[in-house]
């Protein structure tokens, strides 16, 4: 699978802190570690990204959050779970929707191989 370069140098970054940590650990462990790999290969990041949903035209702040927002472009949603259930798609393909953002990548740390815990979506 080929993917552009933001997402490539997103997946190098998981990927060295999954090598680093290992599976096993809390969601915020790696958002926190993932941001920081992003900090350190200069690539623009911010974290729990708060984004609104549109209701009949009107903005009203849900809670929902954006856990690493990378350009401005690229939505990472950190999990560590034992499975990816189509729930967790879902919740990336509604953040994409409400933010207007048309890359994202789901990432599961709580796997063996960090490709299996992989899924990118292009809107």
């Amino acid at each position: 699978m080929k993917f552009d370069k933001l997402s490539a140098d997103i997946i190098g970054c998981a990927i060295e802190v999954h090598k680093h940590l290992g599976p096993g650990l809390l969601e915020s462990t790696y958002q926190k570690c993932l941001f920081q790999e992003l900090r350190l290969k200069r690539i623009s990041a911010v974290t729990e990204y708060p984004i609104a949903v549109e209701y009949k035209g009107i903005a009203l702040n849900a809670g929902f959050r954006i856990d690493i927002l990378v350009e401005n472009k690229l939505i990472i949603e950190v999990k560590s779970v034992e499975k990816i259930h189509i729930v967790h798609e879902a919740q990336v393909l509604t953040y994409m929707k409400f933010a207007n953002i048309p890359t994202a990548l789901l990432i599961n740390f709580n796997v063996t191989t960090l490709k299996n815990g992989l899924k990118r979506f292009v809107n």
